[in-house]
């Protein structure tokens, strides 16, 4: 099997698994209990949010624990908007967020009366700063962008935004940085950004970890209220396991990122150009995205069926997002994207990890291709 489906999420690595089973092992202690043995375990999570801070250059008061993507952006917009609703009711955000970004909004909207705007992208996915600027009210109080964008890797230009924002000492901004980590730098200080979302589970860590960048000074309301873990800002009984074994997933990735960036690249590279070059083919990710994920439609074939036939071949890809993959709609990035839909119902995405190589890529295109004619043939 050739795992080309990163994106969705990562095979952990040894090391993390073995981290994670040895402190749920020797170290299962409530790190909230007043013992020793609590206390050890307290330590441990004292270590981790130590070893992360230190990874991307911000404080350790700075770092909160979360469960994952889904829960850092639902507490970074959600908790800056109950907080900061008597300064304003105005978000900007683009088309084409990940939908733990998109329907937390919509239920803003919904249910608390908060106005959206929501940016068109060029073809290419970008946003224009331009755009972001011009969308500015009195009543804004917050921007949100993904990095990374999860289908297409188009890589937003958010340090030139959050450059532009600091003219706005009222707008908040907060950037989906899941698909990015462990893939592209992001200079959290240089970039104006004040709050920040990441997922273990993208990095080659455990599901069900992840963490919140929430820049000194920035206040939030908590999703979750109880016994007021994590310095208030999300209460409940702290996954020690799982924390120390997404800083070592971190620490880990990032070594891969300085060592083996040029090899994730060429194999992306190979594979771009051999499926630029098949005229049955339609590239949607744009040059110069992100070093990981190829999107691509082939002309007259859905994209689930090619999915399936490839998974037999013994290749795992994806449609669209893993969150929507399930919904067989075309997928609004594409469509934002000006893609028609009957290409963008045919989307697939492959996306990688510093573990994929060129021989595996090499077998990709050869059976790709053989599939698709023998596709052709069915469909006519």
């Amino acid at each position: 099997m050739i795992y080309f489906d990163n994106s969705a999420t990562t095979k952990p690595y040894e090391e993390v698994l073995d981290s994670f089973l040895k402190v749920n092992q020797n170290f299962y202690g409530n790190p909230s209990s007043l013992h020793n043995y609590g206390g050890k375990a307290e330590q441990l999570i004292t270590g981790a949010r130590q070893q992360i801070a230190d990874g991307i250059g911000v404080k350790p008061t700075e770092i909160i624990f979360t469960s994952g993507g889904t829960e850092g952006n639902n507490l970074a917009i959600k908790g800056v908007a109950l907080e900061y609703q008597g300064r304003g009711n105005h978000i900007i955000t683009s088309e084409i967020e990940h939908s733990s970004v998109g329907n937390t909004l919509k239920q803003l909207e919904e249910k608390f009366n908060f106005e959206v705007t929501r940016l068109p992208v060029r073809s290419n996915g970008l946003v224009d700063p331009d755009d972001i600027e011009q969308a500015i009210t009195d009543k804004t109080i917050l921007v949100s962008l993904i990095h990374v964008n999860n289908e297409v890797g188009t890589v937003q230009p958010v340090r030139e935004i959050g450059e532009r924002l600091k003219k706005y000492p009222k707008v908040l901004f907060h950037v989906d940085h899941v698909q990015g980590a462990g893939k592209l730098t992001l200079p959290l200080r240089d970039s104006g950004i004040d709050l920040c979302t990441f997922s273990a589970h993208k990095f080659h860590g455990l599901k069900g970890t992840g963490f919140l960048y929430k820049r000194n000074g920035v206040r939030i309301v908590p999703l979750l209220t109880g016994g007021n873990q994590e310095h208030t800002w999300r209460s409940g009984t702290e996954n020690t396991g799982g924390i120390v074994a997404m800083a070592k997933a971190f620490r880990l990735v990032e070594q891969n990122r300085l060592h083996k960036a040029n090899s994730l690249l060429e194999v992306k590279d190979y594979l771009y150009n051999k499926l630029k070059t098949n005229r049955e083919i339609i590239i949607h990710t744009p040059e110069g995205a992100a070093p990981h994920i190829i999107n691509f439609s082939v002309s007259g074939l859905k994209g689930e069926v090619l999915v399936h036939a490839l998974e037999e071949a013994g290749f795992m890809i994806s449609t669209t997002s893993a969150c929507s993959s399930k919904d067989k709609t075309p997928s609004p990035t594409l469509k934002s994207m000006g893609v028609s839909n009957n290409i963008a119902i045919g989307a697939v995405r492959l996306s990688l990890s510093y573990e994929n190589t060129i021989q595996e890529a090499t077998q990709f295109i050869k059976i790709l291709e053989q599939i698709i004619i023998r596709l052709k043939k069915v469909v006519g």
